[in-house]
């Protein structure tokens, strides 16, 4: 399990060493702690820690698969089928797989999903880290993701699971069942389909958003928004909250960094909108890419007048990272440029994602201009929303609230950064 860690300290020779003897989680906190090490500044800690945290709690292994029918495909012939999931529809002959590399054919003409119940990510996040900003700020959100991807995007931060097959992934044994059962255990109102993208494993985010329905879990989605008309539909029926990464504002972009396609893009956040389901928007900045002011301020226009004024915008800085090691870190300049034209276009609430403690990371009262809710990072200091208003000035404040006023309740130190490629 451990072979191919790389130890930087002594303290992490001594946990290995300790974890090696299989001792129980407390002791190892308290090996930690006693040894003066701080687990934010040890990735090993932090990674090691993780693992016990969940390993304990249902079964794990490399390349575990389980197979349902899909949904969404129809048969060219015996031993061919097309995927209608997202705008690739993949033509698939018996054996072969679809580009997100998780939809295979068989030789009875079906196509089967290999990601049903068996996630390769399984984490409690702040919702904040969604990032969703304007939904039950303060909680909790059950976090889930599988392998595979209808994208290839150059900038990925999550390249290691999207970019592989489940056979090449470590997977856990998670119906939706048991998915809702531990939500429900862990205290989150919310189940999160995030990290990678969802759609690929969309038979297993709709059964579990079905039963956590059931049982007064609400569903939320991080996605690329590549996702064909019917089944965001049908999706939508069942989801309370969305976040859409919106990459860029141009197909040659789309085309270039992530093989997709703006438009679906465009019209599956109309979906939602128009099935009522809350929408915040992620725009990755990436300097020389997609950061030309004029057509930020085109995707702002856009979103004002096709989804409303009310629909927060997040411009979330960009790290080198995957394929995109040479390019340098968005300038925070470069930001509050953007910021400033999205607030200038008509836009009530723009964020400003990755650099804590910038003030463009809290959410202002479009109408007097008070802080409303005051973040850093991902922790809430300040909450002024009463009954979904303003309690200064009583303006109604568009969103998804807590019946109180919430700040942060307990974390789960053990986070995994969400999907921004």
């Amino acid at each position: 399990m451990f072979g191919d860690l790389k130890l930087g300290n002594i303290m992490d020779k001594v946990i290995l060493q300790k974890l090696q003897k299989k001792i129980d989680r407390r002791e190892f906190c308290k090996i930690c702690f006693l040894g003066g090490v701080a687990l934010s500044v040890s990735p090993l800690v932090i990674d090691l820690m993780k693992q016990m945290s969940w390993a304990d709690s249902f079964s794990r292994k490399k390349g575990f698969i389980n197979r349902k029918e899909a949904m969404f495909y129809k048969k060219i012939d015996k031993e061919t089928v097309q995927c209608l999931l997202c705008p690739r529809n993949c033509t698939i002959r018996n054996g072969m797989r679809s580009f997100c590399q998780v939809r295979e054919a068989d030789k009875e003409g079906k196509l089967y999903s290999l990601v049903y119940g068996n996630p390769t990510a399984v984490h409690i996040d702040p919702i904040e880290k969604k990032p969703l900003f304007h939904f039950l700020p303060g909680t909790m959100a059950f976090s889930i993701a599988t392998a595979g991807c209808n994208y290839q995007c150059s900038c990925c931060q999550n390249w290691e699971i999207s970019q592989f097959p489940p056979e090449e992934t470590v997977n856990y044994y998670l119906p939706p069942e048991k998915t809702v059962q531990l939500a429900i255990e862990y205290k989150c109102p919310t189940i999160a389909y995030t990290y990678t993208e969802p759609s690929v494993f969309y038979e297993y985010m709709l059964d579990t958003a079905k039963i956590a329905h059931k049982h007064g879990v609400k569903n939320i989605y991080h996605s690329n928004g590549s996702l064909n008309p019917q089944p965001a539909k049908e999706l939508a029926k069942y989801l309370d909250g969305a976040n859409i990464d919106l990459k860029g504002f141009t197909q040659e972009f789309y085309s270039k960094m992530s093989r997709g396609r703006l438009n679906t893009v465009l019209e599956t956040m109309k979906i939602l909108k128009a099935n009522h389901v809350h929408l915040e928007i992620t725009n990755l900045l990436i300097p020389f890419h997609n950061d030309d002011p004029e057509t930020v301020k085109k995707m702002c226009v856009w979103i004002r007048d096709n989804l409303g004024k009310d629909v927060p915008l997040h411009f979330a800085r960009f790290y080198p990272t995957y394929k995109l090691k040479n390019v340098p870190p968005t300038p925070v300049s470069k930001l509050e440029k953007m910021y400033k034209i999205a607030r200038d276009v008509g836009l009530d609430y723009v964020f400003i994602g990755n650099v804590p403690g910038h003030k463009a990371e809290s959410t202002y009262c479009p109408k007097d201009g008070k802080i409303l809710i005051k973040r850093v990072g991902y922790k809430i200091l300040e909450n002024n929303i009463v009954n979904g208003k303003c309690k200064f000035c009583g303006e109604k404040i568009s969103g998804v609230w807590n019946e109180k006023p919430l700040l942060n309740q307990s974390r789960n130190p053990f986070l995994k950064s969400d999907y921004l490629g």
